[in-house]
């Protein structure tokens, strides 16, 4: 019963039959438990194994042999079961019983199993002693030391064998040969091949192919070839995979001269399918290399077309015999040709396959498609997805994709919007890339309006667009000063579900302080604490900025306070906009302060810093201090705008210090040009330069460098009749 219950996979009555053995008392021999727990181990029940071997023993059911033992032991032991091997291994010796071999076989299959290589080498050892080492406790050692990637010891394990004068069989050492090839040891299963060469084993297809594969797989090439040669000679077929191999090996490495020669040496061997397999190889290989000209040359060649321009194909790669290319041959070179910007022959090449009665695949289209669409070949791409559909081939999201990028690229709302629709009807998702970047080229030049209506088309589409798209709306918004628009669109989209992000709040935060709403972006700012959003860097950065504009340097202050306790470092950015605030207010000494300690925290001011203090100390009749750090500057090799210039040269003559005034006017000169008529700047240096010509100690100074044409001549800009006086 147990044995038809177990041939015919009926586990669940298996299970019943062996607690009704046990209920029942059933008597049994020690030979028929140990047939019963093979057949309970053949279908995995291995519990239900151990249940019957240790209640039939605690009931006196039977009496457990060594026999019994062994067939529990090897049921273990294909389980995995290395714990309770041991387990009975122990229970079994102390009961009296000794082990045999086929005890200890299926110990060190378990030992094998769970990779306890000392302890597998002591039960063979063990075994070994006793004479007890066959071809099967061989193989299992072995084989699993094998697995377990320590070929050294594998090999060392055969030779010990060879020394014993015990040999492994062609199947195992064909098994071997497979492992150390799959564990990149091609060097000893060579060996093993040699071993086997000298034995007399039979050397089968199989086994040349996986050695050649592997010896491939490491750039042995010539071996490779010896080894091919080798399986020809001894009477094996050729085997079209062995030589595609060899080939796209060769070209690997460039030898491409091989590889033809061994196409034309092999494809008149094969049927026409197979023979184009073999040119495929090496069309990949060429099209790999980046070799495109000779790729497409091959192709021609095989189409039986006279090559043009760089490739005579017969010259070059010495091959007679011509195939007629598959369409997978098309699909290889075409994909070649996209990917080196050779449309035109890609079109051409693609033509020629209709020519042949060949369907274009649906890689082909996508990548022809996608070639188009990148060089701005849009009505061309159209046309192609139009063939595409008529050839039965339904568009995948990427297709799509290709033509709504360019139409985006090209910010063409209206068309963009009509390829959603039929998107849409497809099922397919347009590219958040894509809407994304419509949306900031829109806002960018000043068409945020547009922006916001394709934003809208998406939404009734059914499409929500990602929030850095919104974002860039709102912000090109602000730019055109739409502020309540802005404000409405940020309401709408929170409104939609979405959770703006904080690069979301800063535009918003940013937008507001720039158009002096500074309450309504502290309101703003609270909002986006009370939703959990942790203000950042430029938050606060943008907070203190806004309060610097109005002249709140207290408020600014508080920011700065805020943003500390925070564990929030203030960034150079800060620093800049709080000391052009302070030196804004008159705070000039509390702009000093906040300049020592900015250094003091490691935070290296930079030429912005530098021009913004300058002009700020400028601003608060501070030019001779502004002076020191104008000289510090340059001696750290930052080189000022002309705004700085202008700062200390209308200082110093505001105070009436027209020699420093004159000295900075000449070092500008010196290194700038002076500012045009459109500079803003422009008017507030003509005064100053108007002061510095009045006056007794400088006024020469400046008429020699109206004369080099270095300044603009004062009286004929004011047009009054003081002309500077030129007499010497």
């Amino acid at each position: 019963m147990a044995s038809i219950l177990s041939v015919s996979r009926q586990n669940g009555v298996l299970k019943t039959l062996v607690f009704d053995m046990v209920n029942s008392k059933c008597l049994m021999s020690p030979g028929a438990l140990g047939f019963l727990i093979r057949c309970l181990g053949n279908q995995g029940l291995v519990d239900e194994a151990l249940y019957i071997f240790d209640e039939a023993q605690k009931m006196g059911l039977t009496v457990v042999n060594t026999y019994s033992y062994n067939c529990l032991l090897e049921v273990l032991a294909k389980s995995n079961k290395v714990e309770l091997v041991e387990m009975k291994l122990e229970e079994m010796r102390n009961s009296g019983l000794g082990s045999d071999k086929f005890t200890l076989t299926p110990v060190l299959q378990a030992y094998c199993n769970s990779r306890r290589f000392e302890e597998a080498l002591s039960v063979f050892n063990q075994m070994r002693d006793n004479d007890w080492v066959d071809e099967h406790v061989l193989t299992i050692l072995v084989v699993s030391v094998s697995k377990w990637g320590e070929i050294d010891k594998a090999f060392e394990l055969i030779e010990k064998m060879e020394m014993l004068n015990i040999r492994l069989s062609g199947k195992t050492m064909c098994l071997l040969v497979h492992g150390f090839v799959k564990q990149s040891r091609i060097d000893k299963a060579v060996q093993l091949f040699d071993k086997m060469r000298k034995l007399g084993f039979s050397l089968d297809l199989k086994l040349y192919s996986v050695l050649i594969d592997g010896l491939c797989k490491k750039k042995e090439l010539n071996k490779a070839l010896d080894l091919y040669a080798e399986m020809k000679n001894t009477g094996i077929l050729d085997d079209i995979v062995i030589i595609k191999n060899l080939i796209s090996a060769f070209c690997v490495v460039g030898d491409f001269v091989t590889s033809a020669k061994l196409v034309e040496e092999s494809v008149q061997e094969f049927e026409l399918d197979a023979g184009v397999l073999l040119f495929n190889a090496l069309l990949e290989g060429l099209a790999n290399r980046g070799m495109v000209n000779k790729a497409y040359s091959l192709i021609q060649f095989m189409m039986g077309v006279e090559c043009e321009g760089e490739a005579d194909t017969d010259s070059v790669f010495k091959i007679t015999k011509k195939v007629v290319p598959s369409a997978d041959s098309f699909r290889i070179v075409i994909d070649c040709l996209c990917r080196n910007q050779k449309l035109d022959l890609s079109l051409r090449l693609f033509a020629d396959m209709g020519h042949l009665g060949y369907q274009g695949n649906l890689l082909i289209y996508n990548n022809l498609i996608s070639e188009l669409c990148n060089l701005d070949r849009l009505e061309e791409g159209i046309d192609l997805l139009k063939k595409m559909k008529e050839s039965g081939l339904k568009p995948t999201p990427f297709t799509h994709n290709c033509i709504f990028g360019c139409l985006c690229r090209r910010e063409d709302v209206s068309a963009a919007l009509v390829l959603v629709r039929e998107m849409r009807a497809c099922g397919h998702q347009p590219w958040i890339k894509h809407s994304s970047m419509l949306v900031k080229k829109l806002r960018k030049n000043g068409k945020s309006f547009e922006a916001c209506n394709f934003l809208n088309g998406m939404v009734q589409e059914g499409f929500l667009p990602d929030i850095v798209a919104y974002s860039a709306a709102i912000d090109g918004l602000f730019k055109l000063r739409e502020v309540d628009k802005a404000m409405e669109l940020f309401q709408d989209i929170s409104s939609r579900g979405y959770q703006p992000d904080l690069v979301a709040y800063n535009i918003i935060l940013g937008g507001l302080c720039k158009f002096g709403k500074i309450l309504e972006a502290e309101e703003f700012l609270n909002n986006m604490l009370m939703k959990g959003l942790l203000p950042s860097v430029v938050t606060y950065n943008i907070m203190i900025d806004g309060f610097c504009k109005i002249n709140e340097i207290g408020q600014a202050l508080i920011f700065l306070k805020r943003m500390i306790d925070g564990t929030i470092e203030p960034t150079i950015v800060t620093y800049t906009t709080l000391i052009d605030g302070l030196c804004s207010t008159g705070k000039h000494d509390e702009a000093l302060v906040l300049w020592e300690e900015m250094e003091k925290k490691g935070c290296i001011p930079n030429r912005i810093a530098y021009m913004a203090l300058i002009s700020g100390l400028c601003k608060c009749n501070k030019a001779d201090i502004g002076l020191d750090y104008f000289h510090e500057m340059e001696e750290k090799e930052m080189k000022p705008d002309v705004f700085v210039y202008v700062s200390l040269i209308n200082g110093f003559a505001s105070n009436g210090e027209f020699l420093s005034a004159f000295e900075i006017l000449k070092e500008m000169v010196q290194k700038e040009t002076f500012p045009g008529k459109s500079d803003k700047y422009y008017p507030i240096l003509i005064e100053a330069v108007q002061k510095l010509s009045e006056d007794a100690s400088t006024c020469s100074e400046i008429k020699n460098l109206v004369i080099k044409g270095c300044v603009p001549d004062i009286c004929a800009i004011s047009g009054s009749g003081n002309a500077i006086d030129e007499s010497p």
